[in-house]
């Protein structure tokens, strides 16, 4: 039997998330950006303090430290959120939903080129610690893993919508996500390789980018044409 997992054909015109949201989380980002670039004093203040508190934990708990290493950079690694992408790209393609398809590859594109092209502009030093737990490389904000994880997720869970699948399925996928986007945060938070804000700027860019993608492709979808997908 064909299954109906990610096959739009069955809820063509499923509504998409509104554009003002990504609006909102758009300018909250630029807010966080904004306030990061020109080191805004309580801020930092803040995120010191959060990530001082965290580290101290950190170094006295090394089982907790290896569990947590093996979330971020096995589960909720970008990596591993951009397979799960193509998968579902390839499957979209394979059903003749090209278009789709190819919205799908491009936002995540996109998304990797927006959080590399930031990090480059904004150039914020990572947390450094005589007694580091773990250890990452370029500059801090926003988040990797918290945008592609937000963005990859969203996508995903945006998809099994489309799909008309049943219930069910979609709880446990929304569970699964929003575990997935505020764990590998934390993560990364306890791990002392980002401050609070940087993971605060990678979810709100990643929700900005997914609300603008899927709202743009809903606009695009119920255009005159019937063949969108």
């Amino acid at each position: 039997m064909h299954s109906r997992l990610l096959s739009p054909a069955h809820h063509p015109r499923t509504p998409s998330p509104a554009p003002w949201a990504g609006v909102v989380c758009g300018a909250l980002a630029l807010a966080l950006l904004i306030l990061v670039a020109v080191r805004w004093s309580p801020l930092m203040r803040l995120d010191r303090d959060i990530a001082e508190a965290l580290h101290q934990r950190a170094v006295t708990e090394p089982g907790l430290v290896h569990l947590n290493r093996i979330l971020t950079d096995w589960l909720w690694d970008p990596w591993t959120m951009r397979a799960l992408i193509a998968v579902a790209v390839v499957v979209l393609w394979r059903r003749g939903s090209r278009v789709l398809a190819a919205w799908v590859a491009v936002t995540t594109l996109v998304s990797s080129l927006l959080q590399q092209g930031m990090k480059a502009a904004v150039g914020r030093e990572r947390p450094r610690w005589p007694d580091p737990v773990d250890s990452a490389h370029y500059a801090s904000f926003p988040s990797g893993h918290a945008m592609t994880a937000t963005v990859s997720c969203g996508l995903l869970l945006w998809l099994l919508h489309r799909s008309g699948c049943r219930p069910w399925i979609r709880r446990t996928a929304l569970a699964a996500a929003a575990v997935s986007v505020l764990g590998v945060g934390l993560t990364r938070l306890y791990l002392g390789v980002h401050w609070p804000s940087d993971v605060l700027g990678g979810w709100l860019l990643g929700a900005a980018l997914t609300a603008f993608a899927t709202a743009g492709y809903g606009r695009y979808a119920a255009g005159p044409r019937t063949d969108r997908d």
